[in-house]
């Protein structure tokens, strides 16, 4: 750490030296009139006339380059870059040995001037004036090393997006993708609401919850798995078109595509069911793309995927059986469908009933396979407590889930809205969960009291924004598209070795 600390004590040093000299390096507002990217456009647009262009602009350094009495800078800012030109003849001798003396890479610095164009070419700001804005204590990463390890990335967050202006386009394309879905939905007559996070009984989806406990009212509530069954409260209450976009909790496993804390958008509409949902699905991913890409078709991994409507529909007993040379069909029972499993070699959970195995085919088989988007429906009654059963099979469910790029994008119903066939779902959850299903759904009286009353027929969709989010910028990992995701904790002696690497290239 002896580069790392003779840094921090140099630059504690300068910030003394700083405020013994009546300098706040620290101060509490800037005077800046335009960003970098406003003032070179205004330059633009008067350069060749008598006009001159007066700004202030303030950001934080990042290259220094002093040539005797004269300094060039780089300044970066949430719009761009523009180069700081700094001369001993216009700013005196006091103020120029200021700057050559207290600034570092990471200040963040305030410039007044004039705009112009060097003998280069390069459009710059004339420096008349500067000012401290927030003094670095800490060194940015060295320029040769930058911030690559992806560990240190997502640990450091605000190092990753100070150093790899494509992280920062990473969020403004989630930002944009958020915009267009709610743009989406308020068109059509959807309105946005919120509904609790901390749940006295979590449901809505097959997982395990984060349990934490309000010492005032003594009760042990949840961390919510999913906003489904307050939304379908909504609907009883009359309003016909409701969506939420926000967290979820789910106490699981981390891998490229989940994390424990994850955002979705979910909706329900009322005397729709899952194709009409499945239309509604398709036309809203193709709107979003539209808006912030400008185009229907994305890269994902290599593969060129179009999000055109209308997307392939398979059934789920089909898509099995293209993948595997299962026919589920023909394995009516547990038993038999793990037979038909283990004699292809497959791992099979003795623990699994059939439905979970049903499960595991799409996400181990199906699931990578399907690049072009997709919609694969008709789910077994058993994983789908939430759902309606057809007609003409009970022991299946109108169900569809959304692939793209080899992922699922989203997961739909025909929700249920018989009280009387939804209670006996939670009987059967809760017999599951008795025989050790940790992720079975629990029985939630409040919610059927609600169904009594009468729900209308309708349909849901619930849409992963961290997944679409991968999509629309071709990133892999979930870990990419949020901000601060979930790590393991470090020691800080870890920390501390980290921060002289990054000084030290």
């Amino acid at each position: 750490m002896a580069l790392f600390r003779e840094i921090v004590r140099r630059r504690l040093e300068k910030i003394a030296r700083l405020r013994a000299q009546g300098i706040d390096p620290y101060p509490p507002r800037s005077r800046r009139t335009h960003t970098s990217a406003q003032a070179i456009r205004m330059f633009q647009a008067v350069e060749g006339s008598e006009e001159t262009v007066e700004a202030v602009v303030a950001g934080r350094l990042t290259a220094i380059r002093a040539m005797g009495k004269v300094t060039f800078a780089d300044l970066h800012d949430g719009d761009g870059r523009l180069q700081l030109f700094l001369r001993y003849d216009d700013l005196g001798e006091e103020r120029y040995r200021l700057f050559q003396e207290f600034f570092d890479l990471g200040d963040f610095i305030e410039a007044e001037g004039t705009m112009m164009r060097t003998r280069t070419g390069e459009i710059s700001l004339r420096v008349r004036d500067f000012r401290m804005l927030s003094k670095a204590i800490y060194p940015p990463p060295s320029r040769w090393h930058g911030l690559k390890d992806v560990e240190t990335r997502y640990r450091r967050r605000y190092l990753d997006l100070m150093m790899n202006p494509e992280v920062r386009e990473i969020f403004r394309i989630r930002a944009a993708l958020v915009r267009a879905i709610r743009a989406f939905l308020d068109e059509r007559g959807f309105i946005e609401v919120e509904t609790p996070i901390l749940q006295p009984i979590y449901g809505g989806a097959s997982a395990r919850p984060f349990i934490t406990y309000h010492n005032e009212l003594e009760q042990q509530l949840y961390l919510r798995i999913s906003f489904e069954l307050y939304l379908k409260r909504l609907l009883v209450g009359m309003f016909e078109r409701v969506y939420e976009i926000g967290r979820d909790f789910r106490n699981e496993g981390v891998s490229f595509k989940h994390n424990p804390e994850f955002t979705q958008m979910e909706c329900y509409m009322a005397y729709a069911d899952y194709q009409e949902m499945m239309r509604l699905t398709e036309e809203l991913i193709a709107f979003t793309a539209d808006q912030v890409l400008g185009r229907r078709t994305l890269t994902y991994q290599g593969h060129e995927i179009d999000l055109d409507p209308p997307w392939r529909r398979i059934p789920l007993r089909e898509a099995i059986l293209e993948f595997t040379g299962i026919d589920i069909a023909q394995h009516p029972t547990r038993d038999a469908l793990a037979a038909a499993m283990a004699a292809r070699g497959m791992e099979v959970d003795p623990r699994a009933s059939r439905g979970k195995l049903i499960d595991d085919l799409i996400s181990r088989f199906v699931e990578p396979n399907l690049i072009q988007p997709t919609f694969v429906y008709d789910y077994p009654r058993e994983i789908s407590p939430l759902a309606k059963a057809r007609p003409d099979d009970p022991e299946t469910v109108e169900r569809f889930e959304g692939f793209i790029g080899g992922m699922e994008i989203c997961n739909a119903f025909t929700e249920l809205n018989d009280p009387i066939d939804q209670e006996q779902r939670f009987l059967e959850q809760g017999r599951a969960r008795e025989a050790g299903d940790e992720e079975a759904h629990p029985m939630d009286e409040d919610y059927l009291d609600a169904m009594r009353y009468g729900m209308p027929p309708n349909g849901g969709l619930g849409l992963g924004i961290d997944r679409l989010t991968m999509l629309f910028t071709d990133r892999r990992s979930i870990r990419e598209v949020i901000l601060f995701p979930h790590l393991r904790p470090r020691e800080r002696r870890q920390e501390e070795a980290e921060l002289e690497e990054l000084v030290e290239g």
